[in-house]
């Protein structure tokens, strides 16, 4: 059985925190394939009313019991987590007692304000608190998350698909410790396992020398507005090429003849690409209402953010030249004013009219060529 989670800090969850995810079987709601692609995604559990639906399962998946509506089986020990109704079974406290080596969790479903009170208790006290919030509204699940902050049991919140499980994830910024969900179709379990990792990885930024500049005239230029409110010290990777980008940092930072729009990133010419979630780029020009990109400040550290907007509009433009120790080239062709930015060490704010060969600027390196904006090893010229 898998080591017994704690609650993640905020902290953690930002250093890469995998959110539980559990498959719901009860009434022959997954098919064989289901089932087996949700193993080989290594979902941390299966949730059975049965348990000879749980007896041939591997040792690499929590097996979990919700005996909903039935008795308890006297021989639990297939189990490893049991969720009962106190009100059916029994307190899960005196239920462990009798049945030494099985964990159990509670069921609350909540309905109205004793139910919520009922769910704040269990996510205080509770090994595992299994809730079915039956109003659409996340206000109630808020409150739960609120009232078992530093309590070292875990929530699992009943969702109705992926996209339902995605916001569990993110509610007041630390979500559910956990989702539970029925698959509809092969592919579901896949989906709920990628909505998990909420967090991303860091990633290894490198120092590179600027070695050229030049004025190259009119194109198109992209302005990334994001639903986010940006750090001083962050930006979003952007280059002309897929190999090597450099960090541009958001309007954060004070300017003389206009308000900072903390929320916005002068990213580029439309070519440029831009990083989002495992790995994967997308060319500015594609972006739109909805994508998610990649935030990345001067020490690696990463989330993904929502676009709200993608503002494309004629403008002057520069080409900037940076190599790094290695002798890799990488180009970025910015809006040709002095507003817009860029990063260097230690989080210096470069204005990309200013800069000069020698100045150093933050940039990341990525290994693979791309196709369809996928990392893929094979060759590729890019110049």
């Amino acid at each position: 059985m898998s080591p017994r989670p704690r609650r993640s800090s905020s902290t953690a969850q930002r250093q890469g925190t995998m959110k539980l995810t559990w498959l719901d079987i009860r009434g022959a709601s997954a098919s064989q394939a289901v089932l087996e692609e949700a193993l080989h995604q290594r979902l941390d559990g299966v949730v059975s009313d049965t348990l000879a639906d749980l007896g041939n399962l591997p040792p690499t998946v929590r097996k979990i019991l919700f005996p909903q509506g039935t008795a308890l089986p006297d021989d639990l020990t297939v189990a490893d987590v049991v969720i009962v109704d106190p009100r059916e079974h029994g307190a899960p406290a005196e239920l462990a007692q009798a049945h030494p080596g099985v964990e159990f969790g509670r069921f609350v479903e909540i309905v109205d304000a004793a139910t919520l009170e009922d769910a704040c208790q269990s996510a205080r006290t509770e090994r595992w608190s299994l809730l079915l919030f039956r109003d659409p509204t996340k206000i109630p699940l808020e409150i739960v998350i609120a009232a078992a902050a530093g309590a070292e049991g875990s929530t699992i919140t009943i969702a109705q698909d992926v996209a339902e499980a995605e916001i569990v994830f993110g509610v007041l910024e630390h979500g559910s410790d956990g989702v539970m969900m029925a698959p509809g179709a092969v592919g579901d379990a896949t989906a709920l396992k990628q909505a998990a990792a909420t967090e991303t990885s860091p990633l290894d930024l490198v120092e590179l020398t600027v070695i050229a500049t030049e004025h190259v005239g009119m194109g198109e230029r992209a302005c990334v507005d994001t639903c986010s409110h940006f750090r001083e010290d962050e930006g979003i990777l952007v280059g002309s090429h897929s190999k090597g980008m450099i960090l541009c940092v958001s309007e954060t930072h004070p300017l003389p003849y206009m308000p900072t729009r903390p929320f916005r990133v002068n990213a580029g010419a439309i070519h440029s690409y831009t990083l989002s979630r495992d790995g994967r780029t997308h060319y500015l020009s594609e972006l739109k209402s909805g994508s998610k990109v990649m935030a990345v400040d001067v020490k690696g550290q990463t989330r993904i953010v929502t676009v709200g907007r993608v503002k494309i509009e004629s403008r002057p433009l520069i080409s900037i030249d940076a190599r790094a120790e290695d002798g890799r080239t990488v180009n970025l062709i910015l809006q040709d004013d002095w507003h817009v930015r860029v990063l260097g060490p230690g989080g210096a704010v470069l204005n990309s009219t200013e800069l000069k060969p020698g100045d150093r600027v933050l940039g990341h390196l990525p290994a693979e060529d791309r196709h369809v904006g996928y990392p893929i090893n094979e060759f590729c010229l890019e110049k």
